[in-house]
């Protein structure tokens, strides 16, 4: 139980240290999570450019024993809609058994003098659970080169309800080994479900 005591403390920690609204993202995210123990997580703050402006995000990724739970939090400024600058919060909580993917994918430097145990300079973390699907369709074709009938549509359908990039340059080493070991403790809980 102490471990899951340490658990929560560093992510509230974690929440707090990102310094983006952490009394309002800590909440969301409390709530979501309700009286489970945490088992891992991942705070990833990013910063984007949209024109003329610099905008801010988080995204808190954690993991209990039964969920997998998702919060991001945006900043607007003033618009039509508000006079004064607001962000919006949300919280999605999926159970393991639905997470149908887990992809990790790594990018390292000088792949020929790799050595196991070294950090990537960057990862994509995608997770799947069927609630965003891309599909990508292009006109299907025969091999026939002279052939100008209609073959119908052909494609890809990809679950692509979470991308996350976690770079060494953008957010520094201990922030890839964190993301590392949450989407290897997704992994393992995910497959203690299909046991």
């Amino acid at each position: 139980m102490a471990k899951t005591s340490t658990t929560t403390q560093g992510l509230r920690a974690a929440i707090e240290r990102s310094g983006y609204y952490p009394a309002l993202v800590a909440e969301a995210v409390e709530a979501a999570v309700g009286g489970e123990p945490v088992r891992s997580y991942l705070v990833h703050q990013e910063t984007t450019f949209d024109q003329n402006e610099v905008r801010r995000h988080v995204t808190v990724l954690v993991l209990t024993g039964n969920r997998f739970i998702v919060s991001h939090t945006d900043e607007q400024a003033a618009d039509s809609t508000s006079p004064t600058p607001y962000a919006t919060t949300s919280t999605e909580s999926v159970k393991l058994g639905r997470i149908s993917s887990i992809v990790v994918s790594r990018v390292v430097a000088n792949p020929e003098s790799y050595k196991p145990g070294t950090l990537p300079r960057e990862i994509v973390l995608t997770i799947g659970w069927g609630a965003v699907s891309r599909i990508d369709l292009e006109p299907a074709a025969c091999g026939d080169p002279n052939c100008e009938a209609d073959h119908g549509y052909t494609g890809n359908s990809t679950a692509d309800d979470l991308s996350l990039r976690v770079s060494e340059a953008g957010d520094g080493p201990e922030t890839v080994r964190q993301a590392l070991t949450f989407a290897q403790a997704l992994s393992e809980a995910t497959a203690d479900q299909t046991r």
